[in-house]
């Protein structure tokens, strides 16, 4: 069943167009990542989305409906839900405030202490530090609670922005080893990573943007065997004038 589909969407900053009639399309259940350099248009595609920024032309689609012109809060009461690059969490309250934070939209406000057990499991360390100031965190553990707070609001499509972006290696494994449990969980997913070897062990579907447009799709395994992505994102410098 199709959750979220983007149709030849184009965005412009000022004058300058990022996204250059964008399509894509989301499965419920899917783990779907964007693949891209910086600069591709990954962050504004999850911003437009997340109604942030608004289409000049073509439309977005959340299960039927077109919210290509939704404000943001409309979105959010939808159940899309965005975790934004550089974690943007409140670091003048503690870490329980920020999980707290995360269900303003909840309509079922009842469940939030087996939802916010829940996410303790997956974060232990936010139990222990949910009365401490969340600008005392480490990177990874502001990067937790990004996800946590995303998690209590009941998502029913996760989009990702960067979640290993400037986290040591053993970190980012363990955020990923919780993004498997997300998706294994049938939670719906967005994911932009700019660690391709990583998005594409979690991956169903990838696709890769550059410079606004989307310029390969398939499957993990077939962009995975792709000699292209092998040398651009895999660790192979790319040749002159190829993506």
């Amino acid at each position: 069943m199709q959750m979220l589909k983007l149709e030849q969407v184009k965005v412009y900053y000022g004058h300058v167009q990022v996204l250059k009639g964008l399509s894509l399309e989301v499965e419920k259940g899917e783990l779907v990542s964007l693949l891209g350099a910086n600069g591709a248009g990954k962050s504004t595609t999850l911003m437009t989305i997340s109604g942030i920024l608004h289409p000049t032309s073509g439309h977005i689609y959340y299960e039927g409906q077109d919210i290509s012109q939704l404000d943001a809060k409309d979105i959010v009461r939808l159940g899309i839900i965005h975790c934004p690059e550089g974690r943007r969490i409140f670091g003048g309250l503690t870490v329980l405030e920020n999980l707290r934070m995360g269900a303003v939209c909840r309509k079922d406000k009842s469940r939030f202490q087996i939802d916010l057990d829940e996410i303790y499991s997956l974060f232990p360390i936010l139990r222990e530090r949910r009365k401490q100031m969340s600008s005392t965190l480490s990177g990874g553990e502001q990067q937790m609670l990004a996800i946590g707070r995303a998690l209590i609001a009941q998502p029913h499509l996760l989009m990702l922005d960067e979640p290993s972006l400037g986290l040591a290696p053993i970190i980012v494994q363990g955020i990923f080893k919780v993004i498997r449990q997300l998706h294994e969980k049938g939670i719906t997913i967005l994911l932009v990573e700019q660690n391709a070897r990583q998005a594409l062990t979690v991956a169903d579907r990838c696709y890769v943007m550059e410079t606004g447009n989307i310029v390969l799709n398939g499957s993990s395994t077939e962009l995975g065997a792709n000699p292209e992505i092998e040398k651009i994102y895999l660790g192979q410098a790319p040749e002159a004038g190829k993506l």
